[in-house]
């Protein structure tokens, strides 16, 4: 499989390879998400359970020009009861993903969370990968962590990188290149991260860490940009070259991904990690663009 490099490609893959997954929404009268799945059902890539007001969710897919005849619709018109029906389908393998509706994100992830009924395992690291589509990189970039981990520690940060690589290994790329993102090259005590830095590194060196290339600490520049690495004349093998980038916080991480949202006109699809079924959770202000992009990464995600 030759790597997927845009977004638009991962589209592509999925018409082309005949794979189509079930997906269960909670909560389901949004117009952006209805206006979503449809496409993804049209692209022949999804099944689709939408939970919620039946009433609404005919009457949105209406508007939009869309036959709600396309869904499959169980009415639960309570947002909890909604998205804990959509949990329990994917704990019984009735469903494939499970992606938030008009459902408030905190009740939405404390039915995923659950510790008897949700979907993450005990002592999973929960976690968030975006795969980001920018028009000056000449591939996928895969960032984390932009939405859950505050101050991830160094145990965290080896889970983000693995759950990095394995979202690059499903694009088509076999040994990927992970930059750990700090403000310097040089590991350095005023940024603790730095120290886990070295530390991965020295991991991965060790074969405790297998399957891609790692490197860090690394200023944006060094990861994304051969041309800074000659003039720094810095020696690294990711070589301006990354296909992964872990940041020491979400505030970094939310915070560069958006910035080329609005000012680099980035597109973005993105996934949260550690749940044993692929969970789509997006604002409910996200463009049904965005989320289609990431309906399509769940598939790709999927078992």
């Amino acid at each position: 499989m030759a790597p997927i490099r845009s977004l638009d490609q991962m589209v592509e893959h999925l018409r082309e390879s005949g794979k189509k997954k079930k997906i269960a929404v909670a909560y389901a009268q949004d117009p952006n998400t209805i206006g979503a799945i449809a496409k993804a059902i049209a692209e022949g890539f999804v099944e689709a359970v939408m939970i919620g007001d039946k009433v609404e969710i005919r009457n949105k897919a209406k508007a939009e020009g869309i036959n709600p005849d396309i869904f499959t619709i169980v009415h639960i018109p309570n947002d909890v009861a909604a998205t804990i029906e959509a949990v329990r389908m994917a704990r019984a393998d009735e469903v494939d993903v499970v992606m938030k509706g008009l459902v408030g994100t905190d009740k939405f992830l404390k039915a995923v969370l659950n510790k008897e009924h949700g979907l993450l395992p005990p002592k999973a690291v929960m976690s968030y990968v975006c795969a980001l589509d920018l028009p000056k990189y000449n591939k996928l970039l895969f960032v984390s962590d932009t939405a859950v981990l505050p101050f991830p520690d160094l145990n965290q940060k080896i889970a983000m990188l693995n759950y990095s690589v394995k979202m690059a290994n499903k694009f088509g790329i076999e040994k990927p290149k992970v930059a750990l993102i700090s403000a310097t090259e040089k590991p350095n005590a005023a940024f603790p991260s730095s120290i886990d830095d070295a530390i991965i590194c020295k991991m991965a060196d060790r074969g405790q860490i297998t399957d891609c290339i790692v490197d860090g600490p690394l200023d944006v520049f060094l990861a994304c940009d051969p041309a800074a690495v000659e003039i720094k004349g810095i020696s690294t093998p990711i070589n301006g070259e990354a296909d992964c980038l872990v940041f020491p916080s979400l505030e970094a991480c939310n915070s560069f991904y958006k910035g080329l949202m609005l000012f680099a006109g980035g597109e973005l699809a993105g996934l949260i990690q550690g749940t044993t079924k692929p969970v789509v959770v997006m604002s409910r202000s996200e463009s049904e663009k965005s989320k289609f992009y990431c309906i399509a990464l769940s598939v790709l995600m999927a078992d």
